[in-house]
C-alpha cells in the first residue's frame, strides 16, 4: 500500500539488469507515480506500452540507457507530461508525432538515437516547449514553419540529421531562444533574421547549404552572443561588420563560405574575441589591421583566402594571448625581423601554420617558444640548413617544413623532441643517411630529397607505432629491412622511386592487416612476390612496377578483396591472365605491361569480372586468341557517364 503513493522515483546510477517488460511492468503498481528517472541504469528494452497508463506521469528521464525500441504511440497519451528524456537509448523506427501535441510538455530530448526516424507536425499556437533536442537522430524532412509558435523556446538542438529545405523566416519570432544549433544537415537558402532574440548566446548553423549574402543588421541587438558558426556553407557578400562589435562574443567560426569582402571595423577595444576562423573564403586586400586590436584573441586563421601584400609577423606580437595563427595560402609575404625584443614579451604560441608565406629563413624567436606544438612552414624558399634547435623544442608534436630548398642538417640529431609524432621533410633537397628519429612517431615522410646509402638494419624497430612511412624519390640502396615488418601499424609504405636489391621481404605480406598501399615501383628487386598475403588482407594499392620480379603471380593475393590498385608491369613475370583475382570486384586498376604473361585474355568462365575497372594495360606481353568482347561490355566504369561529378570523384 505505501509503494502505491509514491510520487517520485529516482534511481539514477542504479545498476538494474531486467528487460523491459519486466521494469516496466513493475511501475504499473505506482499508481500516482508521477516523475520516473531512471538514467545509466543498464536497462534494457523494450520500451512497455503499458507505462501509457501511469497517467500522472509529468517526468520520463531513462538517459543511457539500451531500450533499443520504437518509442511507443501510447506515450502521447500521458497528458500530464512535462520532461520527457530519452537520450543515447538505441532507439529505432519512428518517434510518435502525437507526442509534440502535449501541451503540457516543456522538454524533449531524444538525442544520440541514431536510428531514430520523425518528421515534425504543425506545432500548436503559444506551445509550452522551451528545450527541443533531436540531434544526431534520423529525423527528416522541411523545417517546420510552425515553430514560430513555440515562443517559449529557450533551446533548440537538430543537429546532425537529415533536415533540409530553407529556414522558415518565423524562427525570428522565437524571442527567448538563447541556444540554436542546426549544423550537419542539408538546409539550403539564406540564413534568416535572429535579430528579435535578445538572449541568443550560441548560434551553429555550419554544414548546411547556406547561401546568399547576411545583412549586417541580422546581428544588431545580439549583444549577448557568444558564438557563432557558419563554416562549410556558400554564403557570399561580405562577413558583416556588426560582428565584430557585440562586446560579449568570444568565437566566430565562418571557414569554408565564399566571403569576399571583410571591412576594416572601429571601436573593437572592448571586444572579447578569442577565436577568429576566416579560412578557405575569397577575402582579398591587405591584412586587416583591425584584427590587431583585438586583444583577447587565441586562435586566428585566415588562410586560403586572397590576402596580399606583405605582413610583418612583429606586428602579431601585440596580441598576448595568440596561442594559434594560420595565415597560409594567400598571396601574403610574412616578413619576419623581431629585434630588440626579449621572449619574455612574445605571446606563448601552440600552433603556427605559414604554409606558402614567401618565408626565406626560419623564424629565429621559436626558438623560445617553450609550449610550440604544431609548426608548418612548407611550400616557401626556406634554402640552406634546419637548424638543430627546432629538434629540441619541449614539447614539438607537428613539423612540416617540406616543399622548401633545404641542403642540410645543423650538427648531429641529439637530445631530440621525444614528442615528435608527425614529421614532413619532404620535397627538399636534404642529403646523407636516412635520419632515426624517436619511436614514437606516426606520419614520417622524407620522400623526394637526397638520402643516399642503406636504410639501417633496425629501421623498423623505430616504427612501432608509424601508420605513413615514406622514402621514395631517393638514392637509398641495399635491401628493404625485414625489421619494417615490426611496424604493424603501417597504412602505407612507400620506398619507390629508389636503388632497392635484393627480394621483397615476405612478413611484409603477412603484416598487411593494416596495410593499404605498398609501394615498391622502380626499384631492383628481385626474386619472386612472396605468396603470403594474409587471409585477412586490407590493400588497396600494391604497385611493384618497373622491377625484376619473376615467377608467377602468388595465390594468396586472392586474400586482397579491396584492392583496387594493381601494377606489375615491367618485371619478368610468367604467368596466364590473372583470373585466380577475379573475386576482387573493386579494382580499378589492372596493370601487367611488359612481362611474360601468355594464353588468352580474360576469364570466359566468369561473369561480370572487375565491373569497377577503368585502366588496363597489358601491352607487351605474349598474350594470344581473340580479345575477349564479353570483358569490354562489363568494364563499366570505362563507359561514358551522364554523372560526371561522382565519376571523376571516383577516377
Amino acid at each position: 500500500q505505501n509503494l502505491t503513493s509514491i510520487r517520485q522515483l529516482y534511481l539514477d546510477g542504479v545498476s538494474i539488469k531486467v528487460p523491459g517488460h519486466e521494469w516496466c511492468s513493475a511501475f504499473l503498481l505506482l499508481r500516482d507515480l508521477q516523475e520516473l528517472s531512471m538514467s545509466h541504469c543498464n536497462l534494457s528494452g523494450p520500451l512497455d506500452p503499458s507505462l501509457a497508463t501511469l497517467k500522472n506521469l509529468s517526468v520520463i528521464v531513462l538517459d543511457q540507457n539500451n531500450l533499443s525500441s520504437p518509442v511507443p504511440d501510447t506515450f502521447s497519451h500521458l497528458k500530464n507530461l512535462t520532461i520527457l528524456s530519452l537520450v543515447y537509448c538505441g532507439l529505432h523506427g519512428t518517434f510518435p508525432q502525437g507526442i509534440f501535441s502535449i501541451g503540457s510538455l516543456s522538454v524533449i530530448d531524444i538525442s544520440f538515437n541514431y536510428n531514430l526516424q520523425g518528421v515534425f507536425p504543425d506545432f500548436p499556437r503559444n506551445g509550452s516547449l522551451q528545450i527541443l533536442r533531436v540531434s544526431n537522430t534520423s529525423f527528416s524532412g522541411a523545417f517546420p514553419n510552425s515553430i514560430g509558435n513555440m515562443r517559449n523556446l529557450f533551446e533548440l538542438d537538430f543537429s546532425c540529421c537529415q533536415f533540409n529545405g530553407t529556414l522558415p523566416n518565423s524562427l525570428s519570432n522565437l524571442t527567448e531562444l538563447s541556444y540554436l544549433d542546426l549544423s550537419f544537415n542539408n538546409f539550403t537558402g539564406q540564413m534568416p533574421s535572429l535579430g528579435r532574440a535578445k538572449n541568443l548566446t550560441h548560434l551553429d548553423l555550419s554544414h548546411n547549404g547556406l547561401s546568399g549574402a547576411i545583412p549586417s543588421s541580422h546581428f544588431e541587438g545580439l549583444d549577448n552572443l557568444v558564438s557563432i558558426g557558419l563554416g562549410y556553407n556558400s554564403i557570399n557578400g561580405s562577413i558583416p561588420s556588426s560582428l565584430f562589435t557585440l562586446t560579449r562574443l568570444q568565437r566566430i567560426l565562418l571557414s569554408y563560405n565564399q566571403f569576399g569582402q571583410l571591412d576594416e571595423v572601429t571601436n573593437v577595444s572592448s571586444s572579447k574575441l578569442n577565436t577568429l576562423d576566416l579560412s578557405s573564403n575569397r577575402l582579398s586586400g591587405s591584412f586587416p589591421t583591425f584584427i590587431l586590436q583585438l586583444e583577447a584573441l587565441s586562435i586566428l586563421q585566415l588562410s586560403s583566402n586572397k590576402f596580399n601584400g606583405s605582413m610583418h609577423l612583429d606586428n602579431i606580437l601585440v596580441l598576448r594571448n595568440l596561442t594559434t595563427l594560420d595565415l597560409s595560402y594567400n598571396n601574403l609575404s610574412v616578413k619576419v625581423n623581431v629585434t630588440n625584443v626579449s621572449s619574455s614579451s612574445f605571446p606563448s604560441i601552440i600552433n603556427l601554420i605559414l604554409a606558402s608565406c614567401n618565408l626565406k629563413t626560419f623564424p629565429g624567436f621559436l626558438r623560445n617558444q617553450s609550449r610550440l606544438a604544431t609548426l608548418d612552414l612548407s611550400d616557401n624558399h626556406i634554402q640552406g640548413t634546419v637548424p638543430n634547435w627546432i629538434w629540441k623544442l619541449q614539447i614539438l608534436e607537428s613539423l612540416n617544413i617540406s616543399h622548401n630548398l633545404l641542403t642540410h642538417f645543423e650538427g648531429p640529431f641529439q637530445n631530440l623532441s621525444s614528442h615528435l609524432l608527425y614529421l614532413d621533410l619532404h620535397q627538399n633537397k636534404l642529403p646523407g643517411p636516412v635520419p632515426v628519429f624517436p619511436r614514437n612517431m606516426l606520419y614520417f615522410d622524407l620522400s623526394s630529397n637526397k638520402f643516399s646509402s642503406i636504410i639501417p638494419r633496425d629501421f623498423g624497430n623505430y616504427m612501432s607505432f608509424t601508420f605513413f612511412l615514406s622514402l621514395s624519390n631517393n638514392t637509398l640502396s641495399g635491401s628493404i629491412p625485414d625489421s619494417l615488418c615490426n611496424a604493424l601499424y603501417l597504412e602505407v609504405l612507400d620506398l619507390s622511386n629508389n636503388n632497392f636489391s635484393g627480394t621483397i621481404p615476405s612478413c611484409l605480406m603477412t603484416v598487411s592487416e593494416n596495410l593499404g598501399v605498398l609501394n615498391l615501383r622502380k626499384n631492383n628487386l628481385t626474386g619472386l612476390i612472396p605468396d603470403k598475403f594474409s587471409a585477412s588482407c586490407a590493400l588497396r594499392t600494391l604497385d611493384l612496377h618497373h622491377n625484376k620480379l619473376d615467377g608467377k603471380i602468388p595465390k594468396s593475393l586472392s586474400n586482397c578483396t579491396t584492392l583496387e590498385v594493381l601494377d606489375f608491369g615491367k618485371n619478368e613475370i610468367k604467368d596466364v591472365f590473372p583470373c585466380l583475382l577475379k573475386n576482387i570486384t573493386t579494382l580499378r586498376v589492372l596493370v601487367l605491361r611488359q612481362n611474360k604473361f601468355y594464353g588468352q585474355i580474360g576469364c570466359p568462365k566468369t561473369n561480370g569480372t572487375w565491373h569497377r575497372l577503368q585502366i588496363v594495360d597489358l601491352a607487351i606481353n605474349n598474350f594470344n586468341g581473340k580479345l575477349p568482347a564479353n570483358c569490354f561490355t562489363r568494364w563499366e566504369a570505362m563507359m561514358s557517364d551522364e554523372n560526371l561529378a561522382e565519376s571523376k570523384a571516383h577516377h
